[in-house]
C-alpha cells in the first residue's frame, strides 16, 4: 500500500540526484540557472517538491539532444517553476526543439 504521506514529501537534494541520475552538482547549476527551484527548510538545507523530478528529465532529454540550457528555460519560461510542466507544455516544446534539430 502506498503511504500517501511520502507521497508529498519533499527531496533532499542527494534523493533528486539518486531518482534522476544528475549530479548535484549539476542539480546546484540548474537552480542557479532558473531552471528549477528548491524549498529550503529549517536547516537551510535545500528541498525539491517531487514534481521537480519531471523538469530534471526534460533537462536531461534536452541535453541529450544538444539542446541549450537556455533554449529549454525559454521554452518553458511561461510554466512557473511552483507546478509540473503539463503533457501541453511538453509537446509544445518539442514542436519548437524539433524543429531546431
Amino acid at each position: 500500500m502506498i503511504n500517501q504521506e511520502n507521497l508529498h514529501k519533499e527531496l533532499s537534494v542527494g534523493q533528486l540526484a539518486e531518482r534522476s541520475g544528475v549530479a548535484v552538482t549539476a542539480l546546484h547549476f540548474y537552480e542557479a540557472k532558473g531552471l528549477i527551484q528548491s524549498n529550503r527548510n529549517q536547516g537551510n538545507q535545500r528541498r525539491y517538491p517531487r514534481y521537480m523530478l519531471r523538469r530534471v528529465a526534460l533537462i536531461s532529454v534536452a541535453k541529450r539532444l544538444g539542446i541549450p540550457l537556455e533554449d529549454v528555460k525559454n521554452a518553458f519560461a511561461d510554466v512557473p517553476l511552483t507546478t509540473a510542466p503539463t503533457h501541453a507544455d511538453w509537446q509544445r516544446a518539442s514542436r519548437t526543439w524539433k524543429k531546431a534539430l
